[in-house]
């Protein structure tokens, strides 16, 4: 990193810990904690990224609102491990949920004894609920209402239909008909539990549907972007307005229930975009990043990322150093003022104390990120990059060889420097190796999917 960019950085750093310094909020309530996901959504599309075919309005001022994460990551390109990894604060890895849950890991789960953040929110007092996608394992001994959370409304496998009349829905264990477009009755379901909950502190995870492929719009929606030639980007971009939409009806629920600015809301995508040749290929775009959902290069794991909450974070922040989904057990933890116990082994960061630290405590909240996808592996320490990735996202078969990349001026992973510097690539090598003899091996196959 050149010396104005670590200057930029810095005072980036020091703004937000001197933001969240000068708020006196030891004695404040706990606030309430609302997490939305997006499925599959590529980097590139949402307006404050750049997109200029989808309006995200609602997305864009969540972002402008709060803090908004320019190296967000999350800790698997793939929708159930990166799940497994948001709700225990862990790398999946360390329990083996490594891969997608297909037909052949039908009675697997998450791991009985990894503790979810709906579990500890629980135990502390909070309602805790579940709207839309789960896709953490199908038996009973691993359905939301056994892994802390108190209401559920969705669906437990990895994908749904989105339009009424093919598949009913579940509200706890009880089938009940879908009678209108999947988002927007993931919409209506958490603006009811905010409704009912609104007197006492609420954690609440919307996991939406929206963008997994094949998109399905609302017919209506979709006649708005007849300007798009490609079908395939004028549903996908259509399904994403819809979510918009609709996250933008729950954030006015919120407001009028006055309690959106108690509220820590994020957002984050669970993987980039499905963009390299295959039937679950949806439309999407990780511009300017190369890659896709289940790579590891930068368009599968590196994601949209905002959190805002008024009491403790500024306004219109860009966070530059690297975070990781992981880091929101223990900030939400942190937030809602709940010991996390030295057992829990958390691999994720309480971000909030570790800018609050009065301007004191400028290093990056993590010395190193790491990830392992079957075969693949990458590792990024400060701007640098190893990593070995899935040929087909480029027209090829098989593994790459371990490439080395200059994020900071090669944010598209191009031009591999691995030669140019081994004594680099053996530091991070075995970094990684480290990181990973603590891991366990996957307890079931990857799924295709």
């Amino acid at each position: 990193m050149n010396a104005a960019r670590r200057l930029g950085s810095h005072l980036a750093l020091a703004g937000l810990a001197a933001a969240l310094a000068i708020c006196p909020c030891a004695h404040a309530a706990p606030p309430n904690v609302v997490v939305v996901i997006a499925d599959d959504m590529g980097w590139g599309d949402v307006g404050v990224h750049g997109a200029t075919d989808v309006p995200t309005p609602n997305l864009d001022a969540i972002a402008a609102e709060g803090v908004r994460f320019a190296n967000g990551y999350v800790s698997g390109p793939q929708c159930s491990p990166a799940r497994a990894g948001l709700l225990t604060g862990r790398y999946q890895e360390r329990f083996g949920h490594e891969f997608n849950l297909g037909p052949h890991a039908a009675g697997f789960g998450l791991p009985l004894d990894e503790t979810t953040l709906a579990d500890r929110m629980k135990a502390a007092g909070y309602a805790t609920g579940l709207v839309g996608k789960w896709h953490l394992g199908l038996a009973p001994q691993v359905h939301p209402l056994r892994r802390g959370f108190d209401e559920f409304f969705g669906f437990l496998a990895g994908t749904h239909p989105y339009l009424p009349g093919r598949e009913p829905l579940l509200r706890g264990i009880e089938s009940v008909a879908q009678t209108e477009h999947l988002t927007d009755a993931i919409a209506r379901e958490a603006i009811a539990f905010v409704a009912r909950h609104r007197a006492r502190p609420f954690f609440l995870l919307v996991a939406f549907n929206a963008v997994h492929g094949p998109p399905e719009p609302d017919p209506a929606l979709l006649a708005r972007f007849g300007a798009i030639a490609d079908p395939k980007r004028r549903a996908y971009v259509a399904t994403l307005a819809g979510m918009d939409l609709a996250i933008g009806r729950l954030v006015a629920a919120l407001r009028d229930a006055r309690i959106l600015d108690e509220t820590l809301l994020v957002f984050l995508s669970d993987n980039g975009g499905w963009t390299m040749p295959g039937n679950s290929q949806n439309g999407a775009s990780n511009a300017p990043f190369r890659g896709s959902k289940r790579t590891l290069l930068e368009g599968g794991i590196r994601v949209p990322f905002f959190v805002r909450w008024p009491a403790r974070l500024p306004k219109g922040a860009v966070f530059a150093p690297p975070v990781i989904q992981l880091d929101l057990v223990p900030t939400v933890l942190a937030a809602a003022g709940i010991p996390a116990p030295p057992a829990a082994r958390l691999d994720g960061v309480d971000l909030l104390a570790h800018l609050a630290a009065g301007g004191t405590k400028l290093s990056p909240p993590h010395e190193a990120l790491y990830w392992r996808f079957g075969r693949q592996m990458a590792i990024r320490r400060g701007d640098w990059k190893l990593v070995r990735y899935d040929r087909a996202v480029e027209g090829g078969s098989g593994l790459s060889d371990a490439r080395l990349y200059d994020l900071a001026r090669d944010p598209g992973e191009w031009t591999d420097l691995a030669a140019e510097h081994p004594d680099v690539v053996r530091g991070l090598r075995d970094a990684w190796d480290r990181w990973n003899a603590a891991n366990a091996r996957a307890r079931w196959r990857a799924a295709p999917h």
